[in-house]
């Protein structure tokens, strides 16, 4: 297994990644740190496939009475999130980029245990945002966590965070970057790993 590389760029205009047809990418972070807004953005020239949570919550929202409240169905969202992501990478036949908050440990735990079933090299992209600000990002896109589950998510990031920052990675995956809340017209550009650079890119996301 390769060694975690780690990486804490500076401020980039758009996160430039080299991605191998078995990848399994993770964009990770607390609730509302802007995860679903780097996926909405991403300009895909790696023929990945896009895994994010609120295409299953629209799909469960159309199905499911329109006064019933996110929160009461928010548990199905993420086991059936979990689930694609498991089917997808095993079934996939290139690179695949889900965005997960992967926080708790187990959840971690879970996606090594689908990388390595699936064979694929195991990366992560962990978006590092200030409480205050993911909160105001939760309010803004109209689906808030509990204060209660969002401190939780908050407190156990603070290990993953510090990790990444002083250089150690996480065990098991391949390589982890800390990269800061996207700016505005930030993107996420996916390319082949046998493909040049895109030009534009200031700072390179991609494996170490």
């Amino acid at each position: 297994m390769a060694a975690p590389s780690t990486t804490t760029p500076g401020p980039v205009s758009d996160w430039d990644i080299a991605l191998g047809a078995d990848d399994l990418v993770i964009v990770a972070g607390i609730p509302g740190a802007g995860k679903s807004t780097v996926l909405h953005n991403l300009d895909n020239h790696a023929s990945a496939v896009i895994l994010d949570s609120e295409h299953v919550a629209h799909r469960l929202a159309a199905l499911l009475p329109s006064w019933l409240p996110y929160r009461w169905y928010r548990p199905l969202v993420h086991l059936a999130h979990r689930w694609r992501i498991w089917l997808v990478a095993l079934r996939a036949c290139g690179p695949v980029v889900a965005h997960i908050p992967a926080t708790r440990r187990r959840t971690r735990v879970l996606l090594l245990c689908i990388g390595v079933c699936a064979r694929r090299t195991r990366r992560m992209l962990w978006l590092d945002v200030d409480p205050a600000d993911a909160w105001r990002g939760q309010v803004e896109r109209g689906r808030v966590s509990s204060p209660r589950s969002f401190a939780r998510h908050v407190r156990d990031a603070r290990t993953v965070r510090c990790a990444l920052a002083a250089g150690r990675g996480l065990p098991g995956w391949h390589s982890a970057r800390l990269l800061p809340r996207p700016e505005c017209g930030t993107r996420l550009v996916l390319r082949p790993a046998d493909a040049p650079r895109a030009q534009h890119a200031t700072s390179s996301a991609g494996p170490g």
